[in-house]
């Protein structure tokens, strides 16, 4: 078989694993998409855009999903979308060079693998408060540039923020954070819509996996499902593939 198709029906295979156990938590799995695609030494120009378009897809699903189950909060959700999808857009409009791209993404990656290991056991145990008007812009605004420039929806911070926070219960957060990273993605592949001539034909193999993904995992996320093992295990993929691209920058700016 040609090794090219086998790469390609592989990353395929890893962005619906990604898809299933990240939209269980209700996120849409972009930091995983990034990692899969790192692994595989994908172009990051084209890693972007693709990582954005599978969000969406999946995004879509989890939102629907999780608004009809009762866990998405209006209150909660509109301060923090105020400010991150203008700043999404902005994100998504500039370009890095290869180096600090990759640096970015990597840094990005290692902090949800922490996030998602240090949260994995977490409950609902302390009463929440609504979240104050004026760090909710700010810190919407911040991820939303962040989501924009590295095509990450933003979940992956907003989640513990609204947990540590106490500004929402988990269940809750996971209806928010699925809203607030479908919005970002659209917003920040809005802010450089050209990118989307550099979405691989490959994406006929991927969308599809990504859609069967998010279907069967947000049907597993809406009802009672022990998330701790998946975000371990997670935790210890994004090591892998963050530490690969801050790798592949050192190399890079070494070389200069």
């Amino acid at each position: 078989m040609n090794p090219f198709l086998i790469a390609t029906i592989t990353l395929a295979a890893l962005i619906f694993v990604v898809a299933l156990l990240y939209s269980t938590v209700g996120h849409a799995g972009a930091s995983g998409y990034l990692a899969a695609m790192a692994l595989f030494s994908i172009s990051p120009l084209v890693m972007k855009p693709t990582a954005l378009v599978l969000n969406i897809l999946v995004a879509v699903i989890g939102t629907v999903r999780f608004y009809r189950a009762g866990f998405f909060s209006w209150r909660t959700f509109w301060p923090f979308i105020v400010t991150s999808i203008p700043a999404a857009f902005l994100g998504g409009a500039l370009t890095l060079p290869v180096p600090i791209y990759k640096s970015i993404v990597g840094m990005v990656l290692l902090y949800s693998s922490v996030r998602l290991f240090f949260s994995a056991s977490r409950a609902d145990q302390k009463q929440v408060s609504r979240a104050p008007i004026v760090a909710a812009l700010a810190i919407g605004a911040a991820i939303g540039l962040l989501s924009g420039l590295t095509g990450v929806g933003g979940g992956i911070f907003l989640s513990p923020v609204l947990l540590i926070m106490h500004w929402a219960r988990t269940k809750e957060t996971s209806g928010v954070a699925v809203a607030f990273i479908l919005v970002n993605s659209i917003a920040g592949l809005l802010g450089h819509l050209s990118s989307l001539a550099l979405v691989p034909h490959e994406i006929i193999y991927w969308a599809p996996a990504a859609i069967i993904g998010g279907w069967i995992g947000t049907i597993l996320g809406t009802r009672v499902l022990p998330v701790a093992g998946i975000r371990r295990w997670l935790s210890a993929v994004l090591v892998l593939a963050g530490a690969k691209l801050l790798w592949e920058a050192t190399v890079l700016l070494l070389h200069r």
